[in-house]
């Protein structure tokens, strides 16, 4: 048995959605409407050393640790995933992650390319989900709409926002996000079909579709 995620249901392990976008692309907002919508769906909480944000709840949101925790975790080899952006660290634990995705739990990451490309050598059956804004100026003007940035780290988001876009084709699903609704839409069909897909769906049934091949 590797690390890859099978899919839930009857003897499946969970399906394991990685979701990454620039700074400002609407993420985060897309995700926590999801999983409003989609309740059967966990996020998994991330450990990071930034500061928390208004609103925020450690253990909720993030596991808010400081660098020298953080690093002993480095150390320690905890991390599936682990990243350094924008002068602070974000990680996933592995330990957390296999066991919730062996329980059948769905779980949803919401982390930036360079962890999803961690994710995707550990769990080599990871759905991959790129956000897209619909412009550049779109996303510079969302970035100082939210008003939570100051102007020299706003154009450091922006300096980097060609890069990971630049990857999105790393990614099995890219999602344009510039009609909110629209956007939220396509993130609950691309849970749809991943959940339908014929192996998931055969092991699920497999009863019921035995008996009808059997013709009775």
């Amino acid at each position: 048995m590797t690390d890859s995620s099978a899919g839930s249901g009857a003897g499946d392990h969970g399906l394991l959605f990685v979701v990454s976008a620039p700074s400002g692309a609407g993420k985060t907002s897309l995700v926590k409407a999801l999983l409003e919508v989609e309740p059967s769906i966990q996020l998994s909480v991330s450990y990071t050393t930034r500061a928390p944000r208004e609103g925020e709840q450690d253990g909720v949101h993030y596991h808010f640790v400081d660098a020298a925790a953080f690093d002993r975790m480095v150390e320690a080899n905890a991390f599936v995933e682990y990243a350094r952006v924008f002068d602070n660290a974000y990680g996933t634990a592995a330990a957390t992650l296999r066991e919730e995705l062996d329980a059948g739990v769905d779980l949803l990451l919401e982390i930036d390319w360079q962890g999803a490309r961690q994710v995707r050598e550990r769990f080599a059956d990871a759905i991959g989900i790129f956000v897209a804004p619909p412009s550049l100026e779109a996303l510079e003007e969302r970035l100082r709409g939210r008003g939570k940035d100051s102007d020299d780290v706003i154009e450091r988001r922006m300096a980097q926002a060609w890069d990971e876009l630049s990857h999105h084709a790393e990614y099995d699903y890219l999602v344009i996000n510039d009609d909110f609704s629209v956007a939220l839409g396509e993130l609950r069909c691309i849970v749809a079909a991943e959940r339908l897909r014929e192996p998931r769906q055969a092991r699920r049934h497999a009863a019921t579709l035995a008996r009808m091949l059997n013709g009775r």
